[in-house]
């Protein structure tokens, strides 16, 4: 059970996924087929689709159940999302970077634009995690 102040004693089943997903979004196509939750082994909605790049997540916490939000400066506007996409795992802990909503053209397979702004984060502080539909982000 996850309870404030006390971290999980285990965060693999997270690791697990999020390993998949980075796996996923680096070009890696030597996968079984899984299932169709996080750890779906392709991203897009066919295996035969290459125009997905990323699988955006929101991550919980423990302690509270409400979204992880960070803040973030991009082309001159500042403000706070709680979309990432997983760039590494180190163990327990995950560097991610922040994903905004495309406002030049966005698109329901393009909804969202790369920041440089990045973090890491300790999984045994995640409660839970959400997977998005798979999209395409430009500028990686």
């Amino acid at each position: 059970m996850c309870e404030q102040n006390k971290p999980n004693e285990n965060c693999n089943c997270l690791a697990d996924i999020l390993e998949v997903i980075i796996r996923l979004q680096n070009c890696t196509n030597e996968c079984e087929l899984i299932n169709n939750g996080c750890d779906k082994p392709f991203l897009g909605p066919t295996p035969s689709l290459v125009c997905f790049n990323t699988r955006p997540v929101r991550f919980f916490r423990c302690f509270d159940g409400e979204a992880w939000s960070l803040p973030y400066t991009a082309n001159g506007t500042t403000g706070v999302s709680d979309i990432f996409r997983v760039e590494s795992l180190d163990g327990c802990c995950a560097t991610c970077r922040i994903l905004i909503p495309n406002t030049e053209n966005p698109t329901s397979t393009s909804p969202y634009v790369a920041t440089d702004s990045y973090f890491t984060i300790n999984l045994d502080c995640v409660g839970a995690l959400s997977c998005l539909s798979d999209v395409f982000v430009a500028n990686l």
